[in-house]
């Protein structure tokens, strides 16, 4: 097998993986989100933190925090990071074990469009015809959910927009995946520690007298966390960019799927109306995209 097609199968993967997680946190509705969270970004450094020492790449992690300390601005950015993708989780874990997974995909359907948005008004970087088509579509979609419910989908907001901070935070400081989600965690680590201790003391946090098959799940979010992100990580690094963009709906499309018809959750003709301006956008979104790298791996090649 080429290493096209490994990238290709390590990438779909990733994104499957990513979108059958909310079963995963379905199996801990009993907890409050705020201690899977603390559990997730415990034991998700320290699963981290050992693959890394296993690989034999202490030594560079050091050397890069070493770094990084004598770059402020760039710390900075990776401070930001940690908390962005910290409260992206928590309000993901919260979503799904509230009966709010559909609202939830719908945030990573508008997650790549804002992404344009912020690229635009951060970065200064100008949208073509089809770009402006997608984000408008975007919000229209957004508007039909707002007008209709007579609230704003603040959950599909909140998602996508820290995510999307997120990614531009990474952006500004690239990092090794696996190096960038151990320093991530390790900056929220003593926070997420400090409360699961107060609520041992307030004998509030019940993780040593939960029952083992609770214990293990708490322990396994680092698995469950890691795990996704290390696949990608290996497939990204061998299929164009354009392709990974075609490849990030399928986590979304899953956890709709996965709301509506496993979990029962509410699924009207509004939404599919909102749902369906997202969708056209991303289309267009998706085939400019393909266009733009098209034309770039001809003029590589012309080069």
């Amino acid at each position: 097998m080429n290493q096209y097609k490994i990238g290709i199968s390590y990438t779909v993967i990733a994104y499957v993986l990513w979108g059958i997680l909310p079963l995963y946190w379905k199996l801990l509705e009993h907890v409050p989100a705020s201690e899977i969270l603390a559990h997730r970004i415990v034991w998700s450094f320290l699963f981290v933190l050992s693959i890394i020492i296993f690989r034999k790449r202490y030594k560079a992690f050091i050397q890069l925090l070493r770094t990084l300390i004598k770059h402020p601005k760039k710390m900075a950015a990776i401070l930001l990071a940690g908390v962005l993708v910290s409260g992206n989780w928590f309000i993901y874990i919260w979503a799904v074990n509230t009966n709010h997974l559909v609202e939830a995909s719908l945030g990573y359907y508008i997650n790549p469009l804002l992404s344009v948005l912020l690229g635009v008004v951060v970065l200064r970087e100008k949208l073509s015809i089809s770009q402006m088509i997608s984000v408008l579509l975007a919000a229209i979609g957004v508007m039909i959910l707002t007008i209709q419910y007579g609230q704003v989908p603040w959950i599909a907001i909140s998602l996508a927009l820290s995510f999307a901070l997120y990614g531009l935070a990474k952006k500004l400081v690239q990092l090794d995946s696996m190096f960038g989600l151990a320093i991530e965690t390790s900056i929220v680590t003593p926070i997420a520690l400090i409360f699961l201790g107060s609520k041992q003391i307030q004998g509030t946090e019940l993780f040593f007298s939960n029952s083992v098959t609770t214990v293990l799940l708490l322990i396994g979010c680092g698995i469950a966390t890691a795990i996704p992100l290390l696949c990608f990580a290996e497939g990204v690094k061998r299929i164009p960019l354009s392709m990974n963009g075609f490849f990030q709906y399928i986590a979304p499309t899953i956890s709709l799927l996965i709301g509506v018809f496993l979990f029962q959750e509410e699924f009207t003709k509004v939404h599919l109306a909102s749902f369906m301006c997202i969708w056209f956008g991303l289309i267009i979104y998706t085939v400019s995209n393909l266009n733009i790298g098209k034309q770039k791996d001809k003029k590589t090649l012309t080069a």
